[in-house]
């Protein structure tokens, strides 16, 4: 389940595994998933727990991966009325709060959009034109389905969901339970870019980088934007700046406007969310990342559970210029 968000995670990653080496008292662990990795860092008397989170992860596709074709997610997209798991029940509903509070900016409906242009797990259509984008926008819309008795109804066979924008910050979630239930009460967990911390490390909350957004940057962690000082809290990023593809002289985003069809080129380059949980986060990055900087900024300013930090291109000048919530400011350790 290839993930589109693009998060700066590896930024933090090896500051984060640099301060692990100085302490017995934490492990490591990584893998593959998703289409993507995973790193985890935690305290306890489980040295390793690898095993099991694999085969957790692995539960969570069958679930929420479109690449898995006996997932939930992809009988939903091959039928209708199809019986639905607690995992995709708890990632519909969130959706449709996201949703709401965005204005549309957010929509998991997006599914047949993301094919279209390439990102998704569907082909490519060979022209993007706006009769074809008519056409799909016909299918796009949380008013087109929902939940009935552990089941999703949809209103046209054709409705197709798509949970790249929310899924792997869903899978850090899942994971933190495990963590939790286990008696960890200190750890770092990152899937595809989203994460979680909880707790201290070596007496010090957890530092998480944020890349600068610009194209060329592309090893995470080589050239950091800010370092932010974060526990007890989950942190997701999107942009736009890795995630493209240029055709027939036009530029193609990953961050689709489920609203119009088209790729959201906003001014902002990169949205940071930080939130209680990391679905939410995820989400949410995402809806900034359509909304550009204003309509962002009352989304946030309109949900106090949420925290930002955005960087943005200046409309008059062309520099780089960042906004960020009062909570933010007391996290930033590095500019």
């Amino acid at each position: 389940m290839k993930k589109y968000n693009i998060l700066s995670a590896a930024a933090f990653l090896s500051i984060l595994f640099f301060a692990c080496n100085n302490s017995k008292d934490f492990y490591k662990i990584a893998g593959e998933t998703q289409g993507t990795t995973y790193h985890m860092i935690y305290e306890g008397e489980h040295p390793n727990l690898k095993k099991q989170v694999d085969s957790l992860l692995q539960v969570f596709d069958m679930s929420m991966s479109t690449y898995e074709p006996y997932s939930v997610i992809s009988k939903v997209n091959r039928g209708n009325n199809v019986e639905v798991d607690e995992l995709f029940t708890q990632m519909f509903n969130k959706a449709a709060e996201v949703t709401e509070h965005s204005g549309g900016a957010f929509d998991i409906t997006v599914g047949p959009l993301i094919n279209a242009y390439g990102f998704g797990y569907g082909k490519q259509e060979t022209k993007i034109d706006s009769a074809l984008i008519d056409s799909l926008l016909q299918f796009v819309g949380m008013d087109k389905v929902k939940i009935v008795n552990n089941r999703l109804v949809k209103e046209d066979d054709r409705i197709q969901l798509s949970g790249n924008a929310i899924s792997q910050g869903q899978a850090v979630d899942f994971i933190a339970k495990f963590f939790r239930e286990q008696g960890i009460e200190n750890y770092m967990i990152e899937i595809g870019g989203e994460l979680a911390v909880k707790g201290l490390k070596d007496g010090k909350k957890w530092r998480v980088g944020i890349d600068k957004p610009y194209e060329g940057n592309d090893v995470a962690g080589q050239d950091l934007q800010t370092v932010l000082a974060i526990t007890d809290k989950a942190v997701a990023t999107s942009g736009n700046y890795r995630k493209f593809y240029v055709k027939d002289g036009k530029k193609y985003s990953h961050s689709i406007d489920p609203r119009t069809g088209y790729p959201a080129f906003q001014n902002i380059l990169s949205a940071t969310i930080i939130a209680d949980d990391c679905m939410t986060a995820d989400a949410y990055a995402t809806a900034c990342m359509v909304s550009g900087l204003e309509k962002s900024k009352e989304i946030i300013q309109n949900n106090p559970d949420l925290e930002a930090y955005f960087v943005y291109s200046d409309e008059e000048t062309g520099e780089y210029k960042v906004w960020f919530t009062d909570a933010v400011k007391k996290m930033i350790v590095k500019e």
